[in-house]
């Protein structure tokens, strides 16, 4: 309820405020699991994206957002409640595999979970090589991945700042990838190796970035 409620009210502002350019909302999946797999520019990207996908994507975040105190504590918890974001203890030695036991306890059950397999947001606007987790999660769940690229958000929010200003950003939610060839072998690194290669491809196509580290 808090989800649909506030979705209600952000959605709007954020259209008002930033006049974002969509494309390709039709290639999320209407029914089922899927992943967004997408490049990450800015802090806000993971409020950008799921605001403009037409479902529901669950996103990481640090469990600190969830346990504050107060009227800040709790408009923090609310505002993360509602962009679908997840609690996720990031400081123990098993923080990864918890990362992805919480994103597979979201697509069993049906869900959008959102990743960025660069692992970190860009400092230069160039797209890193990306890490094999997405696709672990691909095979495993046996769903697609729709690959995004969301661009101007670096504008919105630069690594640093404090607060966004206004200023127009663009998501493209590229048509689904599906890896039938690789069905069931997620534990080989080198299906991993190439399923990742593939989704990382179709979002420096989707978003024009210059390759780094590749």
């Amino acid at each position: 309820m808090v989800y649909l409620i506030s979705r209600l009210i952000l959605r709007p502002l954020f259209l008002l405020v930033f006049r974002p350019h969509v494309v390709g909302r039709q290639n999320v999946p209407a029914t089922g699991p899927f992943i967004i797999a997408s490049n990450h520019l800015s802090f806000i990207d993971s409020m950008a994206i799921p605001l403009m996908s037409p479902r529901r994507v669950g996103y990481l975040a640090k469990a600190e957002y969830f346990t504050g105190s107060g009227i800040k504590g709790w408009f923090i918890k609310t505002w993360f409640t509602a962009l679908g974001a997840l609690p996720v203890e990031r400081q123990t030695h098993r923080a990864a595999q918890e990362a992805l036991d919480t994103a597979m306890t979201v697509l069993r059950a049906g869900g959008g979970f959102g990743i960025y397999p660069e692992g970190t947001r860009s400092r230069d606007g160039r797209l890193a090589r990306g890490k094999t987790g997405v696709a672990w999660l691909a095979l495993t769940a046996d769903c697609p991945v729709v690959p995004v690229a969301i661009m101007g958000t670096d504008r919105i929010q630069p690594i640093g700042a404090g607060w966004p200003r206004p200023h127009r950003f663009t998501v493209v939610f590229g048509k689904p990838l599906t890896f039938p060839e690789h069905q069931g072998k997620a534990g080989s690194n080198r299906s991993r190796r190439e399923v990742t290669d593939t989704i990382m491809e179709a979002i420096a196509e989707l978003s024009g970035q210059e390759k780094a580290g590749w």
